[in-house]
């Protein structure tokens, strides 16, 4: 498996998830299709970061988790990204656009729910921190 040695330009279709994210963990997410799951099959699970973009809309920051959450168990590998931008509506069936740029850790099994919300938001705040000094990549070819 590989983390990453360089950008890794990712389009999918928006899944329905499990529904935890936002309604559980405070923390909503988009989920990509299979496909991109598919495509993406060589990236080393874990949380990265990058930029996003619903739609060919405006771009924003995002982290997204790469693997099978191990603290739900699941039994398929996904993609889920955490947009840092609040929307008014659910984009299910719409083309989401990651551009991964970075890794913060590899995906981990918590204690208590309390320790995996407390370390989802330290991943965003380093993913954001990160971000704000690439911010000439919210130009990539990707989002154009």
């Amino acid at each position: 498996m590989a983390r990453l040695l360089s950008p890794l330009r990712l389009t999918g279709i928006v899944t329905q998830g499990f529904g935890r994210g936002g309604k559980e963990l405070g923390c909503p997410t988009a989920n990509m299709d299979q496909k991109a799951v598919d495509t993406a099959k060589n990236l080393s699970t874990g949380v990265y970061y990058g930029f996003a973009s619903v739609s060919g809309g405006p771009v924003f920051k995002a982290v997204t988790s790469v693997g099978w959450n191990p603290h739900y168990g699941n039994e398929e590998k996904s993609i889920e990204v955490h947009i840092l931008h609040e929307f008014d509506k659910d984009f299910y069936g719409e083309e989401l656009r990651f551009l991964f740029l970075g890794f913060i850790r590899d995906e981990c099994k918590f204690e208590s729910l309390e320790a995996l919300k407390e370390r989802i938001n330290q991943d965003i705040k380093e993913g954001s921190d990160k971000l704000d000094e690439l911010s000439d990549f919210k130009t990539d070819e990707l989002f154009r």
